[in-house]
Parts: structure tokens; sequence; C-alpha cells
């Protein structure tokens, strides 16, 4: 692909054939400093308007990297902030394809103006309307910016950069390329990553299981998949693999695979709609584990995107070098959850132990629904470690204290001990989960949750 036609080319690749409508064609830069006049500035290096994804509206930018660099100046900033106040006024996602050196240094304080104004149109839209930032070339300094301002993410595997300084002005630093791909979706800062080939389409998938704003539904009425579908061969499955068993026709996408892999984020389809999805991968998770979870419920619920959590969960990971901020990251997954008033179910299908258990979208955190495995258990501590405290003066003593960890585990571990009190509404079998959590979502199809009075929480 061309330099010259790839931010036309990549638009009409991410659009429905033929329904791009260019608006601004004919705006070009108004500094006359440093000669820029005298430089051709067709469109002012970026191409915007709207067209159909799958038949839904949505409003695009293109950066042209062959316009001085696709850098962005006074004019280009105000087409980018015009598509954005359309989107808003018609309740229409933003997708913006990043490929720019920058601010346009030409144009000095009026470029930097221009960076606020885009600052400005993406926090203001931001819970209203879903923005996408899909990067193909260069995206740093200011532009790494709107690029986390987005919502998601989506970055080419190969020549794509993303960056707030450049990897080769960073002390100390000679091989590591922080500006990669491969570094920047390990730290959580890019959603998806593909090739140039597959970006697009991704990108249209992401689309296509979003609302197009936060007074919509995210839904698909062509799966013809059956609601009351067996979940043959889920246990022992890996929560994706889990997941794909319980949603409509195994569509499944899941979100910052390559960050804090002890927790799984993503979305699929159940009876036609969008569902949120996050599961622990491991028995303990990290910090960033929790964290990953916090944002994904946030983005959930500003778009009433149900949610759904499989937990399987015994405890916090241990780690020095995590000690500092586990508490934060911990906290901020209680405080996503606890305010989220869309609808929420969880499956316990192994183990809720703790703290880590409670914090699994729990009965108590607001869970509107829990359902059980029969193998599950809720717990506070592991039977072994709980009777090692107990009993400490009689193990010390060489007393067998094997009997009593038998009856912890009956009394205080036993999913249907749970159940009683109230913990978990209805113990499952595995075959039936997928049919289970249709009902409970339809069920839970108008909750209405008022919230308390105030100006903004501090988490």
């Amino acid at each position: 692909m061309s330099t010259t036609n790839a931010a036309r080319e990549r638009v009409e690749k991410l659009l429905d054939d033929n329904s791009f409508v260019e608006l601004g064609a004919a705006v070009t830069a108004r500094s006359t400093e440093f000669n820029i006049k005298e430089i051709d500035t067709p469109s002012d290096g970026v191409i915007t308007g709207y067209g159909l994804i799958n038949g839904s509206l949505v409003y695009v930018y293109s950066q042209d990297a062959s316009v001085l660099g696709g850098s962005i100046g006074e004019m280009h900033a105000k087409k980018i902030v015009n598509i954005y106040e359309m989107a808003l006024k018609m309740g229409a996602p933003v997708i913006g394809i990043i490929d720019s050196v920058g601010l346009r240094l030409q144009e000095s304080v009026d470029g930097l103006d221009a960076f606020g104004k885009i600052f400005q149109s993406q926090a203001m839209v931001s819970g209203v309307i879903p923005q996408i930032s899909v990067i193909y070339g260069q995206c740093g300094g200011g532009l790494s910016v709107i690029a986390k301002l987005s919502d998601i993410v989506l970055m080419e595997s190969e020549d794509a950069k993303l960056f707030v300084n450049s990897p080769n002005t960073i002390d100390g630093n000679k091989t590591l390329d922080t500006a990669s791909s491969e570094y920047q979706s390990k730290h959580g800062n890019v959603d998806i990553v593909a090739s140039d080939d597959d970006l697009m389409a991704k990108a249209r998938d992401i689309i296509s299981i979003l609302p197009s704003n936060n007074d919509d539904e995210a839904m698909d009425y062509e799966s013809q998949d059956d609601l009351n579908r067996a979940s043959e061969g889920i246990e022992g499955s890996a929560p994706s693999e889990a997941l794909k068993v319980i949603a409509d026709d195994g569509f499944l996408i899941e979100m910052k695979k390559d960050y804090a892999p002890c927790m799984f984020t993503g979305f699929i389809k159940l009876n036609g709609a969008t569902v949120g999805v996050f599961a622990n991968n491991k028995d303990k998770v990290c910090a960033n584990g929790f964290k990953k979870a916090a944002d994904f419920v946030k983005l959930c619920d500003a778009f009433e995107i149900p949610i759904l959590t499989l937990t399987d969960i015994e405890g916090f990971e241990e780690s020095e070098t995590t000690e500092s901020y586990s508490m934060d990251s911990v906290s901020k997954l209680v405080y996503s959850l606890a305010n989220a008033t869309v609808p929420k179910v969880n499956v316990i299908t192994g183990k809720a132990v703790g703290t880590a258990g409670i914090v699994m979208n729990s009965k108590s955190l607001g869970a509107d629904i829990v359902y059980a495995w029969p193998n599950a258990s809720v717990s506070m501590m592991d039977a072994d470690k709980a009777v090692k405290i107990m009993y400490a003066d009689e193990i010390a003593k060489g007393e067998d204290v094997s009997q009593i960890t038998a009856e912890y585990n009956a009394l205080q571990a036993n999913i249907e001990k749970a159940a009683s009190r109230g913990y978990v509404d209805t113990i499952i079998n595995p075959v039936d989960t997928r049919k289970y959590i249709i009902g409970a979502f339809e069920m839970l199809y108008s909750k209405y949750e008022g919230t308390f009075e105030k100006k903004h929480g501090t988490k």
C-alpha cells in the first residue's frame, strides 16, 4: 500500500463498500509561518467523514502520513473535532486511524492548542459514544494520549509505533523497543494486536459488539444457536475455551490478551446480545490482573453491557514487586463492581476463597445472580491453612489434624452451605451453564438500579 493512498484505502477497507462520505476534503493548512504555505497540504493531512459498518453509522478520521508526516496542526485538529461534534449529535462511534509524526512544529502554539481541542472532545464524549483508535504508523507524544483516551486501542503488529518518548531518547535504553506492539500490549496500553491484513477486520468486529452509544443496545438478532444447548466439555477447560462453549456459535473476542494473562477479559454473544466477561486464568491473580478487570468493568458499565464472571480463585499472587500496589488494584475492582449498575452474573466453577473470592463479582458486591457448580466451594481460607492457624499448638505437639481439616472442608467450604446462606442462588450442573446464564440475563434485561447522588467517586 503506497503512503499516498494509504489513509483513504484504510478507510475504504474499514467501512462497508461505497458507504464513505468525506467531509472537509477542501481544508488545507492555514499557517503561513516557516514557509508552510509553499507546501501542498491536501485535506491538511487527515481524511474525515462518515460511513457504515455492517449497516451502522460510524464517524472516522484517517491521518495521511504523506502530508507533512500526518502531523496535527490547527485545521487538521479542527476537522477531527468536527467529526466528534457530529458523532455526539448522532450518537455514533468515532474511529481514529492514527499514522502521524505528532505535533506540527511549524504551527507551534497553534498546534499545541489543536492537541488540546482533540483531548477536550474525547473527554467530553467518553462514556457516551465509543471511541476506537487504530494505530497503523507513528503514534507518539501527545498522540499517545489521543490513543489512550479512546475506549479500545488496536495496533498493527509489525510497523506501528506507540510511545510517549521515543525509545532512543530514554536514558540507558539501548536495545528495548518500548514503542513496539509487543511491548505496549504487554503493558496494557493496547487491547488488540493484529497484522496489517487483519487489523481492519478486527476493528469491524469491535464495532459490531459495541452499542452505538450509551443509550443503545449491543444486540445482534442473527444468531440461530440453540438457547438450551448443552455446555458439553466445559469442565476443566481454561476460561477462554469454556466461554466459547457457552457463547453463541463460539463467538469470543479477547481484550488485552498479552497484559496480565492471569486474568481474562473479553466479549461474547449470548442470545444475540453482547456480554462482557472476566475470569481468572490462574488460582492466584496478580495486581495488574485486578486492574485489568476493573478497567474492563468500567467500560462495560459505561455502555450498558452486562457482565459475566467465571470464578475459580484461591487468593492474591504473592510478590514483593507488586505488594506496593496490589491493594490499590484490588480496591479498584471492588469499586467498579460495586458501582456497576448493569446486570451482573457470576458462575463459581471451582474455588472462591477469602477476599479474592469476594472481589470476583460476589453477592456481597452486588452480583444479581450467582451460580455454582456442584464441586465448587466458598470459604474464608483454604482448609489446610485455616487448620494450621487455628490448631497451631496441637500441630506443634505432633497431633494429627487431618480429621479436623476434613471437617472444616465439609462444614465451611461446602457449596451447599454457601447456598443455604444465600451467597449462591442455584447450584447447577456444568452442562447446563449456558442455558442458566442466558435465562439470568433475560430475567435481568429490564434491570434498573438507582444510585446515590454524588459528584463522583475517587477510584
